[in-house]
């Protein structure tokens, strides 16, 4: 059995006097926090042409792209253990106080973004500096990811925990449509060598102005009552049996490798493939990639609330079928006019949206409460490190070698792991986290 069971006690616990619309406050509250921790990350592969161009040597700028890229995977390389550390101090001093920390410590990220010096004024000192502001945001989005997947499951209604918990993906995703749309205004406004100068800083002092906001409605969040009855026990529980942990951990990383490759492929590669590959117009392609996102996030309620009515199994499975059978075609379907990529893209993130919906509800019912985040925060960042972080880099790299239908083969294969995990797992929808 993938979920880990603690205890079966079914007797009356105390209520807290929480209400459903404090419940759905702190939803909010925790969403858009979410969405602008995810546009201050996305904002960065949404400008990795200019980046490139801006952070490193530009007499090679095939090189600088791939070394730009590559610094994104390295700030998904420390997401594991920044959800970790961030995993044992939220399952210690609660989801709030963590997803406070994480927000600073972003907003910070994005303010020496904009701010830092360039390659011609800083030589490689600017490339190291890039280096070191990735690092220290990839900790602090591996602790944010794996507490709010946390959070949110915890405070949802038991029965609507897959329509609540959509709300974490509607974030990734609203992120994203955010950092395109500030792309797309700021391509179409500003000529391309003024972007390439400065404009490309815009998005991530925005991001930090934004984030004082969402700051003051976190420090306003409730605590999760599910974390709160947790730490209010007198009883030492049982040592949790290793043996479970662990293949529930192993399950979660396989469940989860299709889905974060597939998803940042299509949300953080392909309007760089069309540009670079296809020779896009830049701004058309943020564009056509935003309208995309924006067709996906509109279906995540509805895949979460299926979810909640069929089980997570099924629609885990749909997902590894259909993006087995369609990633090769509608890669195959990007040229240089702007509604093929729109097409495909579309496509892809309308499919990708399936399990994205699910995640918050299906990683929270499958680990205990005592160590819930952290679980979540190793399994989820390694699956996004080792899988997703890296698919932008290896999308660039196997296309410079002419190579490229190496990447559809990727994401199939990794699909498919998806659905053999699945195949390994009990359902889960319904279960009570209290007991967990």
């Amino acid at each position: 059995m993938t979920q880990i069971d603690e205890t079966n006690n079914d007797t009356a616990r105390p209520t807290s006097g929480v209400t459903e619309r404090s419940k759905r406050r702190d939803l909010i509250a925790s969403t858009l926090g979410n969405v602008l921790e995810w546009y201050e990350w996305s904002a960065y592969a949404v400008f990795a042409p200019f980046i490139a161009a801006a952070m490193f040597n530009p007499d090679d700028p095939i090189s600088g792209l791939l070394s730009t890229l590559g610094v994104f995977a390295v700030g998904f390389l420390m997401r594991p253990l920044g959800g970790i550390v961030f995993g044992m101090v939220a399952d210690r001093r609660g989801r709030k106080f963590v997803l406070v920390t994480t927000m600073l410590m972003m907003a910070g990220g994005s303010l020496a973004m904009a701010l830092m010096p360039t390659y011609q004024n800083a030589g490689a000192w600017a490339s190291l500096l890039l280096l070191m502001v990735r690092v220290i945001q990839g900790f602090a989005h591996g602790g944010e990811t794996a507490t709010a997947y946390t959070y949110v499951a915890e405070i949802a209604p038991r029965r609507h925990r897959g329509l609540w918990g959509s709300a974490v993906f509607i974030a990734i995703f609203g992120g994203s449509v955010l950092a395109y749309g500030v792309a797309g205004g700021v391509t179409s406004i500003m000529p391309d060598d003024s972007v390439a100068e400065w404009g490309w800083r815009i998005p991530f002092i925005l991001g930090a102005f934004l984030a004082l906001a969402a700051l003051y409605m976190r420090r306003n969040m409730g605590e999760s009552e599910v974390f709160d009855e947790h730490t209010a026990g007198t009883e030492k529980p049982a040592p949790l049996p290793k043996a479970q942990v662990t293949r529930a951990i192993v399950l979660m990383i396989a469940m989860t490798s299709g889905v974060t490759a597939a998803h940042y492929t299509w949300t953080s590669y392909a309007s760089t493939y069309a540009i670079t590959q296809k020779g896009m117009d830049s701004g058309t392609a943020f564009w056509m990639t935003l309208l995309a996102q924006l067709i996906a996030l509109a279906t995540l309620p509805l895949w979460g609330w299926i979810s909640d009515r069929v089980g997570r199994r099924p629609m885990m499975l749909i997902f590894a079928v259909l993006m087995i059978a369609l990633s090769v075609p509608l890669t195959a379907m990007i040229g240089s006019a702007g509604w093929t990529l729109l097409l495909a893209s579309a496509i892809a993130l309308v499919i990708v949206a399936i399990p994205g919906a699910l995640l918050s509800a299906i990683l929270s019912e499958n680990f205990p409460t005592r160590i819930r985040t952290r679980a979540i925060g190793f399994a989820y960042s390694i699956s996004v490190a080792v899988f997703g972080g890296t698919a932008p880099y290896l999308n660039a790299l196997f296309n410079s070698l002419d190579i490229g239908w190496l990447s559809s083969v990727y994401i199939v294969i990794l699909c498919a792991c998806t659905g053999v995990a699945c195949f390994m797992m009990k359902e889960t929808k319904g279960i009570d986290l209290k007991d967990a």
